[in-house]
């Protein structure tokens, strides 16, 4: 899915945000590398390489080809400070109305709306797309996150005590949030 919108930061500056391709590889897994090595609230670490720059290409190419699924970066002042996109759940009949979503910010440019700015864009594609339920994890001590999830409209619907191990602090319980559209 194709996407593009320029939106006003909270310090007053403009932010491209647009879908990625697969000329982008090498920029989103630049982004995958950094925001994964700056917080432990990320699916992987950046040492379980689970991209390479070919498969990253072909898997840019399908979500921009797509009308089910996207991938979008924010750029600022010309420097790629956030990814995040959707996909189905499954192409499976009764789960293809899911879309899952996520999202990795640079922790330089953290309070500044990239990330309330691609989640919203997210949201948008989701709709235009023809889901009707957009779904996330979230680590609990995570409240940053929960409090941007909760005012965008996403409920919380479960909770997982042990949904990841971190190698640094042990269990991290994981919130299941949606939203319906």
């Amino acid at each position: 899915m194709k996407y593009y919108k320029e939106v006003t930061l909270k310090d007053g500056r403009t932010c491209i945000l647009r879908s990625a391709g697969e000329n982008d590889a090498e920029t989103a897994l630049y982004l995958f590398n950094l925001t994964h090595e700056q917080t432990d609230y990320l699916l992987t670490y950046p040492d379980e390489k689970c991209f390479t720059p070919d498969s990253e290409k072909e898997f840019l190419k399908r979500a921009e080809e797509s009308g089910v699924a996207v991938e979008i970066i924010a750029f600022l002042d010309g420097k790629a400070t956030g990814m995040a996109g959707f996909d189905v759940v499954a192409p499976r009949e009764k789960v293809k109305h899911r879309a899952e979503f996520g999202i990795s910010v640079d922790k330089a440019y953290w309070g500044l709306g990239i990330g309330r700015a691609l989640a919203e864009a997210c949201i948008e594609c989701a709709r235009k797309a023809g889901y009707v339920q957009v779904e996330l994890e979230a680590v609990g001590e995570n409240g940053r996150a929960l409090k941007l999830y909760e005012s965008l409209g996403f409920v919380e619907y479960g909770r997982n005590p042990k949904g990841f191990l971190s190698r640094y602090s042990g269990f991290q319980e994981l919130v299941s949030m949606r939203l319906e559209l």
